[in-house]
């Protein structure tokens, strides 16, 4: 017909050449879903020959779950419920591999019967970089996620907050050092929880947000409930982003550490003051008696050198001071250096010890024991300045001139008793004082793992029980 436009044939040279020049895989299948032709880019797209490609079903490109989707639509496709459907899905590549392609499906309704026209669009690329992507944020949202668990179940003081200083999960360390609960915390602010945080943390949680890191070995909190001291670290963490999604908090509560290092610090004061007190009491005593009775001795030898005729009268006088200023000397050096615990035993030596100190201090002591096991002498030795001191105090501060003295043994331990009828003292007041006697005794059986109890009231005397553990070397 004249002026008609030329009828189009798969034969037809300009279709062809457009045909096989698309960018784009295109196959012409009949409504069996068999391609009769395909074009260059469909081929190359598959690594498949057009006559390879031709002697295929559509379906056999496909993995088995994408194949029965795609063969559902085209079912309908050929029932003539749908003209035309587009889907991304997987193709098999001649060796084996999978590449993504966006297909377009359409009905053409020529004659002499219906085709269908499918054209693919290789997304490959486009699927790989979505896919990398989504692992990426998956990763990092798995990361998240991993991290506040990480938070919650870590054994120390840690809190995880956002860029507006509001938790998103907390430590059980945390909760306990900090007398707050996990569920009543999360979501509010920082701030709301700890009103009285320093100004210096808050300047610290800015300059995190911003990126740094900071941290403390010791800072000290005054809180109304008192003070606290914290050795705290806090850092940015990041969001899926990779922007600084908020902070964390690690703290540690040091304030028993601090109290121990004071304390510490404090015994060793103490210690030195108790050392310099006992050198000026042994320079007092060597200075103040010792050795003016020396200088007596001595003058009264000068005055016999002068009067010959006295040697007979004097020479027992002086000969009696001689031996006193030798056995004061003797017991100066005892309360210095137990020897005599080495010599006899720490029972034997702690009985004789007594003794002298009873007639020195003219305080009458009923010493009583049943021990029949060899005492370690590193127990006794510590046990024996526990004594001294116990008798020492009762000198100074109970009022009466007798004492009680008991070393038993029992079931491997050890038991020293020292027990008084004097005024008697208040305890707690006493360990609060400046003074060392009850601290050093304390500490000496501590290091022995020996418990010592003080029973005292004033006006009710006082009894000190020492019990130590011990495993007998021999029968005495």
């Amino acid at each position: 017909m004249e002026g008609s436009a030329p009828t189009l044939t798969p034969d037809t040279q300009v279709f062809r050449d457009v045909f096989n020049a698309s960018p784009i895989g295109i196959a012409v299948e009949n409504l069996d879903g068999q391609p009769l032709f395909v074009n260059r880019a469909f081929c190359e797209m598959l690594g498949f020959s057009e006559r390879e490609l031709q002697s295929k079903h559509c379906v056999d490109f496909s993995p088995p779950e994408d194949a029965e989707k795609d063969w559902a639509l085209f079912q309908q496709l050929r029932a003539g419920s749908i003209d035309h459907y587009q889907l991304e899905k997987r193709y098999f590549r001649r060796d084996g591999s999978l590449v993504w392609g966006n297909l377009s499906i359409s009905l053409l309704k020529g004659s002499p019967s219906p085709l269908v026209l499918a054209m693919v669009e290789d997304i490959t690329a486009k699927k790989t970089a979505e896919e990398a992507r989504f692992r990426q944020a998956a990763i990092i949202e798995s990361s998240e996620e991993l991290l506040k668990i990480f938070v919650k179940n870590v054994p120390v003081g840690v809190a995880m907050l956002d860029r507006d200083m509001r938790y998103l999960q907390v430590s059980e360390r945390w909760c306990a050092d900090y007398s707050v609960d996990c569920s009543e915390v999360l979501g509010r602010s920082h701030y709301e929880v700890f009103p009285d945080l320093p100004d210096r943390w808050k300047d610290s949680h800015r300059r995190a947000l911003e990126g740094e890191t900071l941290r403390a070995d010791e800072d000290r909190w005054d809180r109304e409930s008192g003070t606290t001291w914290v050795r705290w670290e806090v850092r940015p963490w990041r969001s899926a982003e990779g922007s600084t999604g908020g902070i964390l908090i690690f703290a540690e509560d040091i304030t028993r550490r601090k109290h121990m290092e004071e304390a510490l610090a404090s015994l060793s004061r103490k210690l030195i003051e108790s050392q310099e007190q006992e050198r000026a009491r042994i320079g007092r005593e060597l200075h103040d008696d010792i050795n003016q009775r020396l200088a007596m001795l001595a003058l009264g030898l000068e005055q016999l050198q002068e009067n010959p005729l006295e040697v007979r009268r004097r020479v027992q006088e002086l000969r009696k001071e001689t031996i006193a200023i030798s056995s004061d000397v003797q017991a100066l050096s005892h309360e210095l250096h137990a020897s005599k615990l080495e010599y006899l035993g720490v029972v034997s030596g702690m009985k004789s010890w007594c003794k002298e100190f009873s007639e020195r201090q003219n305080l009458g002591i009923d010493f009583t024991s049943n021990v029949y096991s060899v005492l370690p002498f590193d127990i006794g030795l510590s046990l024996f300045r526990v004594l001294q001191e116990a008798l020492h105090n009762i000198i100074k501060h109970s009022g009466v001139r007798r004492a009680e003295v008991q070393v038993l043994e029992r079931a491997n331990e050890f038991h020293l008793i020292v027990r008084d009828t004097g005024c008697g003292f208040d305890i707690e007041e006493a360990k609060s004082g400046s003074g060392l006697g009850l601290t050093s005794m304390n500490e000496r059986v501590q290091l022995l793992n020996g418990q010592l109890s003080i029973e005292s009231k004033p006006m009710s005397g006082t009894c000190i029980r020492v019990r130590v553990p011990f495993k007998s070397e021999s029968p005495a």
